[in-house]
């Protein structure tokens, strides 16, 4: 479910860890990450203080485990739910079958800047 609207542009850049995954993100771009707990509605800002690394195309600074003092700032846009996902259990001659659908929460994420 991780969709970035661009990610071969030119300027500085920030590695964060949120959800479990890691996105590599710059100032503009849309990133669709798991859900937050907590009470987010959409216009909410955010901040990730997990960066594993930065880049502002001269010099390259990589955590251990994160860098110290880096945040990277975004607003949601948009909450929703992914794609339906049919999960069905059968076997066979024996009468058995289960149906369950599945529609995983996410978050999108315009990143405003990297400080």
């Amino acid at each position: 479910m991780a969709t970035k609207k661009s990610s071969t542009k030119p300027g500085p850049f920030a590695v964060i860890a949120t959800g479990g995954k890691q996105y590599r993100v710059s100032k503009g771009d849309v990133i669709s990450i798991e859900k937050i707990k907590g009470d987010a509605k959409a216009g909410d800002a955010i901040t990730f203080d997990s960066v594993l690394l930065t880049d502002n195309g001269t010099e390259t600074v990589v955590g251990a485990p994160t860098v110290a003092g880096v945040k990277v700032s975004g607003k949601i846009t948009e909450i929703g739910r992914g794609k339906k996902i049919s999960v069905i259990k059968y076997k066979a001659k024996s009468r058995y079958f289960k149906h369950r659908g599945h529609r995983q929460p996410f978050f999108k994420v315009e990143i405003t800047g990297i400080k």
